[in-house]
């Protein structure tokens, strides 16, 4: 069994409220759980409007597979134009560790 959770460091564009971060947020973390069945939240930061961490997780039983859904994960948040990816943190956990 491999566990694989990686954190997406985001700056969001033009905020100006709590609100307005949600409505951005939301629909990112809801698009990752729907898409890949990974399970994702809103993970740090939630008291500043303009930058946000969201956090994800998914197990498998081949780290192949487990590296594929990471890398679609990836690419579909820096693929968001009303965010920048600041940084992504990756830690793939398997049965050796």
């Amino acid at each position: 069994m491999y566990v694989g959770a990686m954190t997406f460091d985001l700056l969001l564009g033009d905020v100006r409220s709590l609100k307005e971060k949600r409505s951005l947020v939301r629909p990112i973390v809801a698009e990752l759980q729907r898409k890949f069945a990974v399970s994702a939240a809103e993970t740090g930061h939630q008291d500043l409007y303009r930058r946000t961490e969201v956090g994800l997780a998914v197990v498998s039983g081949d780290a192949g597979h487990l590296t594929d859904v990471l890398d679609r994960c990836e690419r579909l948040v820096a693929g968001h134009p009303e965010v920048e990816l600041l940084s992504v943190r990756r830690r793939i956990h398997g049965d050796d560790d």
